[in-house]
């Protein structure tokens, strides 16, 4: 019994430090930015955008997140929230709000490389969210 117990608590503790690899793991890819015909439109969070916002869209992170998106063109960087999901155009892994793509210097070019990095969970946000899914299925 003891042993077996041993053997389920390192195989948890297996599963946990893979989960936290995951987590710290920099995804790269491609990032695009919202069109101006979002503006003022609801998000998948319940939020309205603005594109002065330093938001995103992401497919899995959870809402709340904070990111650090570095172009991997000039190495400029923003840290942005992800509030939505998307992009639903293959090849991309994030859409920024305006005003964070402006940051980190592409308005000209409409997709561009960059690398994508957990910040910090905001663990309050992400409450707040899965309670209002629950309540509105």
């Amino acid at each position: 019994m003891f042993r077996l117990s041993i053997l389920i608590f390192f195989t948890l503790l297996q599963f946990n430090l893979q989960a936290q690899k995951k987590q710290a793991s920099i995804e790269k890819g491609k990032a695009s930015f919202y069109a101006d015909r979002f503006e003022g439109k609801q998000t998948a969070s319940g939020e309205i955008y603005h594109h002065r916002n330093l938001t995103a869209s992401h497919k899995s992170l959870p809402f709340g997140t904070w990111v650090k998106v570095v172009n991997l063109d000039n190495k400029k960087s923003v840290i942005v929230r992800i509030n939505d999901r998307g992009p639903f155009t293959r090849g991309r892994i994030i859409d920024l709000s305006k005003s964070a793509a402006k940051k980190i210097g592409n308005l000209n070019k409409g997709v561009f490389s960059v690398s994508v990095k957990v910040y910090k969970k905001d663990k309050k946000t992400t409450r707040k969210m899965r309670r209002k899914k629950e309540r509105h299925p």
